[in-house]
């Protein structure tokens, strides 16, 4: 069975139908709408069709048709076109992220908060992921004898201190030679480097050759290096879900809650995905919790580099048209605020 050009048709008119009014649509609604060029009785016969292919399904409360996964999934693929976005969303985003873009993780956060104002969905947006940044120096400040603050800077400028108790007193000569020691030897290593353990080993062995400090700084060292290669989560409109139809279910809206449950996990399956403009549906999200959804995510950059990403999540019946067209131009405005003259090149990943 294929999909003839008829089929095609009702196909899109059930989907338009079905994300407009979130009612399953019946024959003879649509023969209405085709100004009766297809009888009820044939729109029911390529409905069924239809059905038996996978592109739609039927509410065992109703006589219609809603479309199913496989149908959003073409309707994505060869039937999405590019929504202009109205003068007022364009200037709302314009002025909002080309303002006071010295700070980066607001800027960020704004985005995230526009984002879910003009869908009326759940946005989020993820802050630059510091993979590629470096060490620019290690830093023992002494506070008093069994006290010091571990303090590590990164290439970018990001910064961490931890306050690290000592069992034996250190001299500040030994805390200033290990602290130029160490930044001469590792300045330049790429953070995620200090993940790995022959680098840990590596560093540890250095700092028990030079002091009896290696037992009182590896866990602290380490815990600096986290909060530098932290990941920023912002969330937005979590309760414009609940104006959706889908989730007056109250078991399904508490499953779709529970996604933001565990952070961690939810941030690890929007980094996990592809740069670029990308949309799942249903089914093809791996996690439990977003079955029932739809996650749109995209990647935006600083300076021409991958910096981050930015989406939205919202039930399987959305307006992908729209919805990408927005994320989209939204990215767009992100990368053009934080391009800088003389800046690298970009590297191609989204």
């Amino acid at each position: 069975m294929e999909l003839t050009e008829r089929k095609l048709k009702i196909l899109q008119q059930i989907i338009g139908d079905y994300v407009r009014t979130a009612e399953p649509v019946g024959s003879r609604t649509l023969s209405k709408e085709f100004n009766n060029a297809f009888s009820p009785a044939t729109i029911r016969n390529e409905m069924s069709d239809l059905e038996e292919m996978g592109y739609l399904t039927h509410p065992h409360t109703s006589a219609g048709r809603v479309p199913s996964d496989k149908a959003y999934r073409w309707y994505v693929n060869n039937s999405m076109g590019k929504v202009e976005i109205p003068q007022e969303s364009q200037k709302m985003i314009k002025d909002t992220l080309h303002s006071d873009i010295d700070e980066l993780d607001k800027t960020i956060q704004r985005a995230a908060d526009l984002l879910s104002e003009i869908t009326n969905l759940a946005a989020f947006a993820l802050s630059p992921v510091q993979d590629e940044d470096r060490l620019k120096f290690v830093d023992f400040l002494p506070v008093d004898e069994h006290t010091v603050i571990l303090m590590t800077v990164a290439e970018s400028g990001k910064s961490s201190n931890d306050l690290i108790h000592l069992e034996q007193p250190v001299s500040d000569e030994v805390l200033r030679v290990l602290s130029k020691t160490l930044t001469y030897t590792y300045r330049g290593r790429q953070l995620t480097d200090f993940l790995k353990d022959n680098i840990i080993s590596e560093f540890q062995d250095d700092i028990a050759a030079m002091s009896p400090l290696a037992r009182d700084v590896m866990p602290n060292f380490m815990h600096t290096l986290e909060n530098l290669l932290n990941v920023r989560f912002y969330m937005d409109g979590l309760s414009n879900i609940f104006d959706q139809p889908e989730y007056t279910d109250l078991k399904r809206a508490k499953n779709f809650i529970s996604l933001f449950d565990n952070r961690d996990e939810l941030v690890k399956t929007l980094m996990d995905r592809d740069n670029g403009m990308v949309v799942t549906i249903g089914d093809e999200n791996t996690d439990e919790e977003l079955k029932d959804c739809s996650l749109i995510t995209a990647t935006y950059h600083v300076n021409g580099r991958f910096a981050g990403k930015i989406g939205v999540i919202g039930p399987t019946r959305m307006k992908y048209d729209e919805i990408t067209s927005i994320v989209q131009y939204l990215t767009d405005n992100l990368n053009d605020a934080f391009k800088i003259d003389g800046g690298g090149e970009d590297d191609n990943n989204g």
